[in-house]
């Protein structure tokens, strides 16, 4: 263990210390600000808003254009509801476009153009599509006999609320929070499986390539040797990961004190162009039953309701479970993955030689990713979830799908770690065999049927 320990300690100063990894550090955090920065910075950018000329020929307007303040578009009056005479005048403006809007039969709206110097941006052309259907629909109201307020306060919003039910009482839950963080959990060993796995398989194949193997190998054992390296680079997979968290909170903390809290959160949810959620449809609904002096129900911004959302989808996970077993099957993962990858680094001359052994060893993993987005998150505790959960290639990825959801039974937890540290053994086992004959193996084209008979050489 000793020796093992030396070789790990090596490895994962070697590491740290060099630029390219103080670089990835620090650009993962910086990368994350920037991708909340930026739409910040171009939030708070006054941009003029396109001008649209109305001739308003089959008077839809009834002389008011709907001019929302919210809205990027602003309407004018044309100067006449005369095509001709409108294109005219738009031609001697500066207007963006010039919407007409014909004599026309409200049961069959046809008709209707739209002129342009260029072509229009998708947006502006949906934009002024909704606001004619929404002016169309309320005309054939009128006609039907119907009110469209009366009908505008009979449309519901139900928010549904989730609420785990359990021996314990009961926790209110988010299945948004909680898919959430059983993707950022999967999609996380995912990644770093694959990163330091191929950190290892390189550092292997340049230590046989320098024949700086040979000389250490004098020292310590190969099987050794290959522990240390698989554990000196999982202690720099794990310090990264760290690093990340650290930064990136103190970034999304230093980002939220300068633009404030609720526009850092909104630009994190992609909502900072909604300002405001509605909330008018359930405070009519709840007008109803309410007194008349009642408060009248606040609005809540969109970053505040996300904020909201996710402390309540927090309070109802199980967080230490989660963040015990994510550290086990990360390093799990690794360990069973890095294994294999020092192995076909032993076997192999070049990177451009690996190609052949390295695509049974991540197609598990990158299936496990793509069925876990379309399966496992659907349902967790389906049987394709349960033997995804099981089998040690796919475990740390299916497993951590299904734990934030907090329907996994303890035996199977157990059963799962049990197979996973099995198959961590048995792949040191399997790797090291190979590993002890192929690092001291050069110029020779390996196949599989080579790499099995290493297995089973005496010595």
């Amino acid at each position: 263990m000793d020796k093992i320990w030396l070789i790990a300690q090596r490895e994962y100063l070697t590491r740290v210390r060099k630029k390219s990894f103080l670089i990835m550090t620090l650009i993962a955090p910086l990368i994350m600000a920037g991708f909340i920065i930026v739409p910040l910075m171009l939030s708070q950018v006054s941009e003029s808003k396109k001008v649209v000329a109305v001739a308003d020929a089959g008077n839809i307007f009834a002389g008011e254009l709907p001019n929302d303040p919210d809205n990027e578009i602003r309407y004018v009056a044309a100067a006449s509801t005369n095509l001709e005479t409108a294109k005219a005048a738009f031609r001697k403006s500066k207007n963006a476009a010039l919407l007409y809007i014909p004599r026309y039969d409200v049961n069959n709206p046809v008709g209707f153009q739209i002129f342009a110097r260029e072509n229009l941006s998708l947006p502006m052309q949906v934009n002024m599509e909704r606001m004619l259907n929404r002016k169309i629909e309320a005309a054939r109201m009128r006609q039907a006999g119907l009110d469209k307020e009366v009908l505008d306060k009979i449309k519901a919003d139900v928010d549904l609320q989730t609420v785990n039910l359990s021996d314990s009482g009961e926790t209110a839950s988010s299945t948004g929070i909680t898919t959430m963080i059983a993707y950022v959990a999967a999609f996380l060993i995912y990644f770093f499986i694959f990163l330091y796995g191929v950190q290892i398989m390189r550092g292997v194949i340049e230590e046989k390539t320098n024949r700086i193997v040979e000389v250490m190998i004098s020292s310590v054992k190969p099987f050794q040797l290959m522990m240390g390296k698989v554990m000196g680079i999982a202690a720099v997979g794990l310090t990264q990961l760290l690093l990340w968290i650290v930064l990136s909170t103190a970034v999304t903390t230093g980002l939220a004190s300068v633009f404030g809290a609720e526009k850092v959160v909104a630009a994190r949810t992609g909502q900072l162009n909604q300002a405001t959620v509605d909330t008018d449809n359930s405070a009519a609904a709840s007008a109803a039953v309410a007194p008349a002096d009642a408060p009248a129900p606040k609005k809540l911004s969109g970053a505040a309701k996300f904020q909201q959302e996710f402390s309540k989808g927090l309070d109802g996970l199980n967080i230490p479970l989660i963040l015990a077993s994510f550290l086990f099957y990360f390093l799990g993962g690794y360990l069973f993955y890095g294994a294999l990858f020092g192995a076909i680094g032993s076997a192999v001359d070049n990177e451009t030689d690996s190609q052949q052994f390295m695509m049974p060893i991540t197609m598990p993993l990158i299936l496990t990713i793509v069925i876990a987005q379309s399966v496992i998150i659907r349902d967790p505790n389906g049987s394709v979830a349960f033997w995804m959960s099981m089998i040690p290639f796919t475990s740390p990825i299916a497993m951590m799908m299904r734990i934030p959801f907090g329907a996994v039974p303890v035996w199977q937890l157990l059963l799962s770690m049990g197979l996973l540290i099995a198959g961590f053994v048995f792949t040191i086992w399997l790797a090291g065999r190979i590993y002890r004959v192929g690092i001291l193996m050069y110029g020779k084209k390996v196949n599989y049927r080579e790499l099995s008979r290493w297995m089973f050489y005496k010595g």
